[in-house]
């Protein structure tokens, strides 16, 4: 009976709108520096939120707060409206899953297996769903076949898609991903932020952190801007990257316009070559 009173219950599927993560006035130190001030940010599912700013803006660190990896100095961030410290670890697991912005493995494990690891959670909550999972994760980031083959001998393009793999394997209805196509050629960065799009229309929320702000107008519904640990602005993408502010944020003048054919927002560097 402890047994069954200690089992982890999954989450009630979510509505589009509900908040399902929050970051409250978060205060984030690493060693002296203070790397997070007062960041306040609200996740909701049905949407992609991408968090873009320059190197050392504090998007990475906000992320791991908002995943409760990172120790908060102060503010509370909050999971499915609970403070993230009061769930356990197995519960935890069944309502975010996390993709850091590398990924390694000691052992030769092959690329089925890395990606069956995110069904852990579910052991014992849903167990029949595994095979399921993993293959429409793997299929969904084209990694099906080479299943077979060692995760140590993969390219690391290859590499990113399989770790994406195994947090879609996970099905938590939050995922936050680091830097998901930075490892990726042009076609494979589309495929990745198209999977982000499917799971918020699918219900779930995602939060993604990009330094490509042209895929994060076309992809993110929205974007929050930090710089120096602040958010400086978050809104919809048409409403926030503005050039203005972007070419400030980013000490790089930058252009905003409108694409000839289909009015889609381009973002763009300004060059003068």
């Amino acid at each position: 009976m402890r047994l069954l009173r200690n089992r982890p219950t999954p989450p009630a599927p979510a509505e589009p709108g509900d908040i399902l993560a929050t970051a409250e006035d978060l205060h984030v130190r690493l060693g002296p520096r203070e790397v997070l001030s007062g960041v306040s940010v609200t996740v909701r599912a049905g949407e992609v939120l991408a968090l873009v700013g320059p190197n050392g803006a504090g998007k990475s660190t906000l992320l791991g707060a908002l995943a409760a990896d990172i120790p908060v100095a102060a503010g509370v961030v909050r999971i499915h409206g609970r403070p993230a410290t009061e769930w356990s670890a197995p519960e935890l697991a069944l309502r975010r899953a996390v993709l850091p912005q590398s990924a390694s493995l000691s052992f030769p494990f092959t690329v089925e297996e890395v990606v069956r690891m995110g069904r852990a959670p579910w052991a014992v909550a849903a167990p029949e769903d595994d095979d399921l999972a993993v293959e429409e994760a793997m299929r969904q980031t084209e990694v099906t076949g080479f299943a077979p083959r060692s995760f140590s001998a993969l390219s690391g393009g290859e590499r990113a898609r399989v770790a994406l793999a195994r947090v879609l394997a996970q099905r938590a209805p939050l995922l936050l991903l680091d830097e998901p196509t930075a490892a990726l050629d042009l076609r494979h960065q589309e495929l990745v932020l198209g999977v982000c799009r499917e799971r918020a229309r699918a219900g779930d929320a995602v939060v993604v952190v990009l330094h490509d702000l042209g895929l994060a107008a076309a992809y993110a519904h929205r974007v929050a801007i930090l710089r120096a640990g602040r958010v400086v602005a978050d809104g919809a993408p048409e409403e926030v990257l503005d050039q203005t502010l972007l070419s400030e944020v980013y000490e790089q003048a930058v252009e905003v316009f409108p694409h000839p054919r289909t009015g889609a927002l381009l973002v763009n560097p300004k060059r003068n070559l």
